[in-house]
């Protein structure tokens, strides 16, 4: 019965360490970006930018008037917003802004997906023919070259284009913080870096493009509590990819409140474990039918909830083995490593994110240079679990001084906030627990958006003052 155990247990540390590595290859073709003048050719593409919006009166202005800014030819593009099954004054103040507005109302079939699907059979039956479609939140904000970027990925061929997905509230709060760090590394290393090696890019539920002929000949047909994820699997296994244009950012309002952020990572991971049952076994099939490997790894992706779950399990067999001796060695591998090589790669592990963000122009040079001193605290103490976690704190008391002293407000709540970014990252296994749990509940459940920020606030402003 142990050889059994055992035999399950290091087969499933396998799976998941394979599912590790996999991820932390395609990370690191994410560092390489390549560099172009961008040289923008005559526009011909025909935009209709529909934003799906309801009860959003304090934000809907802003995302219009965003919209309506943008440098393309007006005549090219047109705005228009789906007033979903609202009760306040969303219509009125979209209205007065300018868009074109539609009102739904469908007590039965309510969320996003629905709201679109609908809005694109509207679009089917007006005078005026589009290229293509792009899909926006209320709550976003767009950067001026964001339509040019998109026709130029559309001249390229592409018939799907993900933007780059941004923070406009990035130092309301530690969770927004963690939001932001997290989407800006996503951006980096996994979109680009899929974007690198040839794979089809995720569709991120807003801040992207579809052709208009791609849309009537495969249909939408996404919605569930993910539909960008459905919708990403449906074109994969139509023969399609996503593509990624890192310079058309979409700028996003993350939740306030880890409350509020709990309730919306778990919709989204109550829509990965659907998806994932849904078309895990097609996209696996394909892969092995055509030889695609665009397929296999989409399949891998819906597996999001599944690997997060495991790697907690694996954390907490690696925290019993460590203080309470058992049998089953599992981690006997560190007893092989020098203990100074183990505290390198900590230090390497604390530091990579922040270098992603140097690299993306969401963290200064002195910053940075503030949590490479910090990440030497794991010299500090060892084995010794009150006495460590004492001289950490005082170490931590030590260097906010100092940053609040020589760099400002700012930065001190930066550097803090990204301490918290580990509980952060802890806080979607409960999540994703949760999300597998509860996947057949497909209730849509509005996240209310109250930053009233326009793109006039956010424009001039660089990474290296923001943070």
């Amino acid at each position: 019965m142990k050889e059994i155990t055992t035999c399950i247990l290091l087969g499933f540390q396998f799976i998941i360490c394979g599912l590790t590595i996999y991820y932390l290859i395609i990370s690191l073709f994410g560092l390489y970006r390549h560099k172009e003048i961008k040289k923008y050719s005559p526009p011909h593409n025909k935009f209709a930018l529909i934003v799906a919006a309801h009860n959003e009166e304090l934000v809907i202005g802003h995302i219009v008037e965003s919209l309506k800014s943008i440098d393309y030819p007006n005549e090219l593009y047109d705005i228009f917003v789906i007033a979903d099954n609202c009760s306040d004054n969303t219509l009125e103040a979209a209205s007065s802004k300018g868009a074109i507005v539609f009102e739904r109302v469908d007590n039965k079939n309510k969320g996003k997906g629905y709201a679109l699907e609908w809005m694109f059979n509207k679009l089917s039956t007006l005078d005026k023919q589009y290229n293509a479609v792009v899909i926006f939140d209320a709550d976003n904000l767009a950067s001026k070259n964001f339509l040019k970027e998109m026709d130029g990925k559309l001249k390229e061929g592409y018939k799907v284009v993900q933007g780059y997905l941004d923070s406009k509230n990035p130092h309301d709060s530690w969770i927004t913080e963690c939001y932001s760090v997290a989407f800006w590394t996503s951006n980096r290393l996994f979109q680009l870096g899929r974007a690198n090696l040839g794979l089809s890019n995720q569709i991120g539920g807003t801040g992207f493009c579809v052709d208009i002929n791609l849309l009537q000949e495969i249909g939408w047909g996404a919605t569930c509590l993910t539909e960008d994820l459905e919708f990403t699997c449906k074109l994969v296994l139509s023969g399609y990819k996503v593509g990624w244009c890192h310079d058309a950012i979409v700028y996003d309002e993350k939740p306030l409140t880890l409350k509020q952020s709990w309730r919306q990572r778990k919709r989204w991971m109550q829509g990965f474990t659907d998806v994932a049952f849904r078309f895990f076994i097609k996209l696996v099939k394909k892969s092995i039918l055509k030889k695609d490997f665009v397929a296999l790894d989409c399949a891998l992706y819906t597996l999001q909830p599944f690997v997060i779950v495991g790697v907690g399990i694996m954390a907490v067999i690696s925290f019993i083995n460590g203080y309470i001796p058992i049998d089953i060695n599992i981690f006997s591998i560190k007893n092989l490593l020098n203990p100074v090589i183990i505290k390198l790669f900590g230090i390497f592990q604390f530091l990579f994110t922040p270098f992603i963000l140097l690299v993306e122009n969401k963290l200064s040079k002195k910053l940075l240079t503030y949590m490479c001193f910090y990440s030497l605290n794991i010299f500090i103490a060892d084995n010794v679990i009150i006495y460590g976690v004492l001289l950490q704190i005082i170490f931590i008391g030590l260097f906010s001084i100092i940053i609040f002293c020589k760099e400002g407000k700012q930065c001190f709540k930066i550097f803090l906030w990204y301490l918290l970014y580990s509980v952060y990252i802890l806080t979607w296994i409960p999540i994703s627990i949760q999300g597998i749990i509860n996947m057949k509940n497909r209730e849509w459940i509005h996240t209310v958006h109250t930053r009233q920020i326009s793109i006039k606030e956010i424009e001039g402003v660089d990474g290296q003052s923001a943070a």
